[in-house]
């Protein structure tokens, strides 16, 4: 640890639960966050700013307008210029702590890249918007032997729960008992809204117990599932002991990693569909151009092209992944993507 570094994290070295000897294993400590929206922004910002020598950040989407509430990497100039929140988040927490190996993927996590892209980091973090990543998510952490921190808000709640594979009872063991947080799989923020100070307050439980994890102290561990209503100021805190037929973390059946359970096409917050086509290497000028005689208001960047058919607006990414803004019908996304991309 240099001066400058000595300086910079002064106040939280001072703190006995880390100290000058934490702080320089946090410096060296890596993790992957999933989901790029408002729990991801917000335990990212803090991870890098307690001093997190490595982050690697994945996410599908795109900035828009309707961000800015509560993701808090997120400026006006990032929404009107599309970018693709992975890169957006990458360029400001680069400005934020310029020491941080910051590594940015857009890319949406499935079966047929999850292991390759959590693998080689000791902590997984969730900042995804659908349950059914989240138990991607938890099949891989098992298979991979990986601690994962599960967190969510909606409205003015949030839940967190942290994974220890092989010690704890994981996501799936919650999920299929009769413990599951009431309606935390029935309301999103497309429905229900959300607070940003309920983001806030599960995002600084997660990076806190993060840190824990890091620092090897995982004896620190709160070792329950936490939720808090930031509007009706109430704390719940529930055990939650491991299902002994847990198909995820007691029988290692992955169905959502090994693909047999597709994920929901649905998107928080959007009247949108995503058609799931990956690696197709998608030549976006040339598409671009194909598209200027059908469609209109075409426009691009390095990371996308979008533009309008009628009703809908279509955002394409590289790897052949398309956003269709305007229905929630999958085989009206996948009339139009046939039709304007190509089968």
């Amino acid at each position: 640890m240099n001066a400058f570094e000595r300086e910079r994290y002064s106040r939280q070295i001072l703190f006995a639960g880390i100290g000058a000897q934490g702080q320089e294993r946090l410096l060296g400590a890596s993790a992957v966050v999933v989901g790029c929206g408002a729990m991801g922004t917000a335990v990212a910002s803090l991870l890098v700013r307690a001093g997190i020598g490595r982050l690697r950040l994945i996410d599908r989407d795109f900035v828009e307008a309707s961000n800015l509430q509560r993701q808090t990497l997120y400026e006006e100039s990032d929404a009107q210029e599309n970018l693709p929140k992975a890169v957006a988040a990458e360029r400001r927490l680069r400005a934020i702590n310029s020491s941080a190996r910051i590594e940015s993927i857009v890319a949406d996590l499935a079966s047929n890249n999850g292991r390759d892209l959590l693998s080689g980091f000791p902590l997984i973090l969730d900042g995804t918007d659908n349950f059914e990543t989240r138990l991607l998510i938890n099949d891989a952490a098992i298979a991979l032997g990986t601690p994962w921190i599960y967190a969510a808000a909606v409205g003015s709640a949030g839940v967190t729960m942290t994974i220890l594979p092989g010690d704890t009872a994981c996501l799936a063991c919650l999920l299929e008992s009769d413990e599951s947080p009431a309606g935390a799989a029935e309301e999103t923020c497309d429905t229900s809204g959300i607070l940003n100070s309920a983001v806030s307050v599960i995002a600084s439980i997660e990076a806190t117990e993060a840190i824990k994890i890091l620092l090897g102290k995982c004896e620190q561990l709160h070792g329950r599932v936490i939720s808090f209503d930031v509007w009706k100021t109430s704390y719940r805190a529930i055990r939650v002991a491991r299902n002994p037929e847990c198909r995820a973390c007691v029988r290692h059946e992955f169905r959502y990693l090994e693909g047999e359970v597709q994920p929901r096409v649905t998107m928080c917050g959007r009247d949108s569909v995503q058609i799931h086509e990956r690696s197709r290497d998608l030549d976006l000028a040339e598409l671009s151009q194909r598209l200027a005689a059908t469609a209109s208001e075409v426009r691009g960047n390095n990371f996308l092209l979008r533009f309008r058919v009628n009703s809908y607006e279509i955002t394409v990414f590289p790897d052949g992944r398309a956003i269709f803004k305007g229905t929630r019908d999958p085989a009206v996304a996948r009339s139009l993507y046939a039709r304007f991309i190509g089968a």
